[in-house]
């Protein structure tokens, strides 16, 4: 398969890529879940400060953060542009009919701290770990052997069915496909045809693929006798540094619960 996009920055020698992988999950999904528990717009800050520095830590370019954000940021673009003029009752500024809102600006910088906080962690769980060794991790913690399977087998066609994809598309953009002009959301029930067939032809052709892999993976055994392996660790982790940095993420994120408690009082 070659290496992908996200595994493009994992041979780099960085701190958190020495970090044991068990206890850089556990750390950063506690972390996670703490960034997840915050209310007050106190602690925003905080929490960019310890995503930067651990994001800093990784030695993962500026680029890879910014490419990969850039496609789950058009999700909470709406909330950041409705909130703030939709909800609460302090009006700090007013032009016409737009009404800038206080309420609704604090609650846009939270979500926008948590989000790009939260994000910034996977990211930097991703892209300094390889895939294989994080389901190794996700195994030896406890998940389903048929889970990590499942996400192996997810992970490893995903990229085909998108290589399949954007050949299709090629195929029906040189037979014409698209090259009509049309106007805004002013589409044809021949497009809509044309589109339904590609979706329905890419799902067939996944479908096949996935009944050839199911068979020969029967046919060498899987399901009979002791569980697949994913592989040998290819280097052991640093555990000093590995519990160190554990440490100080783990009581970050305690230290987090703690002041949101106390600042709710």
């Amino acid at each position: 398969m070659g290496r992908t996009h996200l595994d493009a920055y994992v041979p780099r020698q960085s701190v958190i890529h020495r970090w044991s992988p068990r206890l850089k999950l556990v750390s950063l999904l506690a972390l996670m879940f703490a960034f997840a528990s915050v209310q007050s717009l106190v602690l925003v800050p905080w929490m960019l400060g310890i995503a930067v520095l651990l994001y800093g830590l990784s030695g993962l370019p500026l680029s890879f953060l910014r490419q990969r954000l850039s496609y789950p940021g058009w999700f909470i673009l709406a909330l950041v542009v409705l909130l703030p003029l939709t909800v609460g009752e302090t009006v700090l500024w007013q032009w016409g009919w737009l009404t800038l809102r206080q309420e609704g600006l604090q609650a846009t910088l939270l979500i926008v701290g948590r989000f790009l906080s939260i994000l910034t962690l996977g990211f930097i769980l991703l892209g300094t770990t390889p895939f294989l060794t994080l389901l190794r991790a996700l195994r030896s913690l406890g998940l389903p052997t048929i889970l990590t399977d499942m996400t192996l087998l997810a992970y490893r066609y995903l990229y085909e069915i998108a290589a399949m994809f954007a050949t299709m598309q090629q195929a029906m953009r040189l037979r014409g496909f698209g090259q009509r002009r049309q106007g805004w959301l002013q589409v044809d029930r021949q497009t809509f045809q044309q589109l339904a067939l590609l979706a329905g032809n890419l799902l067939l052709r996944s479908y096949e693929q996935s009944e050839r892999v199911y068979k020969a993976m029967r046919l060498r055994g899987y399901g009979y006798g002791a569980p697949s392996s994913l592989g040998q660790a290819s280097a052991q982790p640093a555990i000093g540094l590995s519990w160190g940095l554990s440490g100080a993420v783990l009581g970050a994120a305690v230290g987090l619960v703690v002041a949101e408690g106390v600042l709710r009082q």
